[in-house]
């Protein structure tokens, strides 16, 4: 593919038609100021506002690592990674994080990328191996910095800007305002934007709204809350990694289809999790907070804080998981009777009614099949649409959202034509290889789960 003549192309790659305020000013003040902090809310697309300056920083006849963009979780690495492919720049960018292959990782810059994405854990880990060259990094992005800090990466990340010699430019990112720059960043002096609107809730069209739990545990209270939905996509937060599978397990029991997601669950259970809430097959995604921030999934119409957070800080980023770009969403709070309402609920927020009659969510459309092939086996999303319209007899309108990964892949497929599909495709070759091809739902992720246990 030939890279993009102007910006006007990059944009129209991405589905864009304009940038933003923000975005502008960004572009503006990385290009011309050596050190800047970009504060901006979550969804308002600021990834893009580093990453377009970034592009146009990077010098095509150096063949070697020129930026480097540091993550607190593996989610935002892939999810900048793709905003990056979608704009098709002409230059190769890698991802380390934990939990994928460090092999495959050391392979992969065995060629240098101009722009490396990844954890500060696993690029100090590669920085010991002497993976890559790091001399020639001149840019470096601190993206959620200030998440990295809270997950206790200040060791990892002031070691790997000690190592970044030649830094020319330093980029700070968050959509927090009240933080701290840490010493080991290095700046003395920066320029300081800040989108962050005063009242970002009533700006944003975001509503919260209250609703009262008799019961302790609020399981019922929740379920009658997501059957008042009208079947659209919620996220529900939990504190603990527990609290979200015991959630998630639960509204299952209760004929809701839901899925669980946090930090202690293996990579492929994350990224099937993920899959599936996105490409529609399940519309309840129970999490921590490590859902609040960073991760690639659609624009949600409703949050639910099924426990309520520590801090207002993560209060607000949970509520920009909706509302984003300025549209409008909704952010329900469930508190039990006797459970003290924290000082960042205001006393105007609106107090809801359920009602017990509603009927359950409809079921999804689609279900997600799973393929024990990806990328590494020379697999491509065209090579699957073709398997399955050809020998599944698939229509178009029958095929969702198609995700492939290093070693496996994923397909959304109309749930009505799903058994017939696997009987037609069961002894078939996809490019002269059989592949193994089942329904990844959310029951053998459990099951997996409780094997776990059990065998400990």
């Amino acid at each position: 593919m030939e890279p993009p003549t102007n910006q006007t192309d990059i944009l129209s790659n991405l589905g864009i038609e304009a940038l933003n305020e923000m975005q502008l000013a960004a572009q503006k003040s990385i290009l011309e100021e050596q050190n800047v902090l970009l504060l901006s809310s979550t969804g308002s697309g600021k990834t893009l506002a580093f990453l377009l300056p970034v592009l146009q920083l990077l010098q095509p006849e150096k063949k070697r690592v020129q930026c480097l963009i540091l993550v607190p979780s593996r989610e935002l690495a892939l999810q900048i990674e793709q905003v990056w492919k979608k704009m098709s720049s002409g230059h190769k960018v890698n991802v380390c994080y934990g939990g994928h292959s460090k092999l495959i990782e050391m392979q992969n810059l065995s060629t240098p990328p101009a722009l490396l994405i990844g954890t500060p854990g696993r690029i100090m880990d590669h920085i010991n191996r002497k993976s890559f060259e790091w001399d020639g990094i001149e840019s470096l992005v601190l993206d959620e910095f200030d998440k990295s800090l809270e997950l206790g990466f200040q060791e990892q990340m002031s070691f790997i800007i000690g190592c970044l010699k030649n830094l020319k430019k330093r980029v700070l990112v968050s959509a927090t305002a009240a933080i701290e720059i840490p010493k080991f960043a290095g700046v003395r002096t920066l320029a300081r934007l800040n989108f962050i609107p005063e009242d970002h809730a009533e700006k944003n069209g975001l509503s919260t709204r209250l609703v009262i739990s008799r019961d302790k545990d609020k399981i019922e209270t929740l379920v009658q809350l997501i059957c008042s939905l009208n079947s659209e996509s919620a996220l529900i937060f939990c504190n603990h990694r527990q609290s979200a599978e015991r959630t998630s397990e639960l509204l299952n029991e209760r004929g809701i289809l839901a899925t669980f997601y946090h930090g202690g669950m293996d990579q492929d259970d994350r990224e099937r999790s993920l899959i599936q809430f996105r490409n529609g097959s399940i519309r309840y995604l129970v999490t921590t907070d490590l859902a609040s921030r960073g991760l690639d999934i659609p624009e949600m119409k409703h949050v639910i804080h099924y426990h309520l957070p520590a801090t207002e800080d993560e209060f607000t980023h949970r509520n920009g998981r909706t509302a984003r770009m300025y549209a409008s969403g909704t952010a329900c709070v469930i508190l039990h009777t006797d459970e003290q309402r924290p000082a960042f609920l205001e006393e105007t927020v609106e107090v809801i009614e359920l009602s017990s009659k509603n009927p359950l969510p409809r079921p999804p459309e689609f279900v997600t099949l799973y393929i024990n092939g990806g990328k590494k086996n020379k697999l491509n999303k065209v090579d699957i649409v073709g398997f399955l319209s050809q020998k599944g007899k698939l229509e178009k309108g029958d095929i969702g959202l198609i995700e492939v990964k290093d070693f496996m892949s994923f397909a959304a497929v109309r749930k009505s034509k799903v058994k017939n599909v696997l009987k037609r495709i069961e002894m078939e070759k996809m490019k002269g290889k059989k592949y193994k091809i089942e329904l990844a739902n959310t029951k053998i992720v459990m099951k997996e789960k409780k094997d776990r246990r059990s065998n400990k």
